[in-house]
């Protein structure tokens, strides 16, 4: 494995809130439409399923790199070789910038709508950016401090999601199974970019201690993922009608409108606010990691690639205004996420225990 200095290593505990925060970003705030497009009122049991599938490719990323070398990187050429795995180490850079622009673009569409709708976009994305990297600059142990505080400060808002329970209606849930199996399927495909993020454990797990140990706290992290989104997923479907559900592009943050404050009047606007500190790790952690796939591919100092790929992130990013524009690169994202996770995961996977089955005969 590579050897990275103790000072930049993480405890395996903290590989619970790396996971975690990668996974809840914007797509909770509205799942629930896209679920209910394919599965209706059965979009929980589409959740559970999803969560399910998960644990598994976690458990295949932990058998594919605790007997690697280091990360993905280093997997890629020992399965591939130094040319065609380097190709493949882009495309996961590529990915992961992808993602970064998925969820800041989003994001910033989220204020526009629910608070700014003036907001100049790339202003906006610039200043993110300015932030992603002065806390990249810290390394890894820094990028790691804000997963931690990007799940602990803002817990608060994550338990106001019981607070609609007040207008419930319980019977929404029945009859359960009412939607087929390819239905429920195909919900359960939809909740790919709601879910993706926590792949990039095959890029910092060297920076892991004892990184065998951390897959209890991986797993941990996905079960309190599949977790919130059920919650939040019933809660909506006894919240909304199927048409409701249907109509609200943002279901989560509609439901923050039934809770009154005598000091806020309009509490979803504490919500868009707080959320920046949510997403805050999803962009720096896959900006951290694909700068760190181009240091290792072209043996490049990590400082002068975030140089250029901020730029990047924010000329592309700029380029998406429209919500037809917007829709379509979270699709597209959806659709990606959803083969490399559940496809080449599994592929590599299979291929990493062949290889390795075959140079212990020699």
């Amino acid at each position: 494995m590579e050897r990275i200095k103790e000072s930049l290593l993480v405890s395996p505990f903290f590989v619970f809130f790396l996971i975690h925060s990668m996974q809840i970003g914007v797509g909770i705030l509205g799942f629930q439409r896209i679920i209910a497009k394919s599965a209706g009122y059965d979009g929980w049991i589409s959740i559970i399923l999803a969560g399910a599938a998960v644990h598994v490719i976690v458990w295949m990323m932990y058998k594919i790199l605790n007997d690697s070398k280091g990360d993905i990187i280093e997997v890629h050429k020992e399965v591939f070789g130094k040319w065609i795995g380097g190709f493949f180490s882009l495309i996961f850079v590529i990915y992961l910038m992808a993602v970064a622009i998925t969820v800041l673009r989003t994001y910033i569409e989220v204020v526009q709508v629910w608070m700014f709708p003036e907001l100049n976009a790339w202003v906006f994305s610039l200043f993110a950016l300015i932030l992603t990297y002065y806390i990249i600059l810290g390394g890894f142990r820094t990028v790691t401090g804000i997963s931690f505080f990007s799940v602990v400060v803002p817990v608060y808002i994550l338990l106001l999601v019981f607070y609609p329970l007040e207008f419930a209606h319980v019977r929404n849930l029945l009859p359960i199974l009412n939607h087929s199996f390819i239905e429920i399927a195909k919900g359960t495909k939809d909740m790919t970019l709601s879910i993706i993020g926590f792949e990039t454990l095959l890029i910092f797990y060297p920076f892991i201690k004892n990184p065998k140990s951390s897959q209890k706290w991986a797993q941990l992290g996905v079960l309190a993922t599949t977790v919130l989104y059920l919650i939040t997923m019933i809660t909506s479907i006894m919240f909304y009608s199927s048409g409701q559900l249907d109509k609200h592009i943002w279901a989560t943050l509609s439901m923050f409108k039934t809770i009154v404050m005598p000091f806020v009047e309009r509490f979803e606007y504490v919500g868009v606010a707080t959320w920046f500190f949510i997403i805050l790790p999803n962009i720096c952690l896959t900006i951290w990691g694909a700068s760190r796939g181009i240091k290792k591919v072209f043996s490049v100092q990590q400082r002068k690639v975030l140089l250029f790929i901020l730029p990047v992130v924010w000329v592309i990013g700029s380029f998406f205004k429209t919500r037809q524009q917007i829709d379509m690169l979270n699709e597209y994202m959806s659709s990606f996420g959803f083969y490399f996770v559940f496809l080449y995961i599994p592929i590599l996977f299979v291929l990493t225990l062949v290889i390795r089955k075959v140079r212990e005969k020699k």
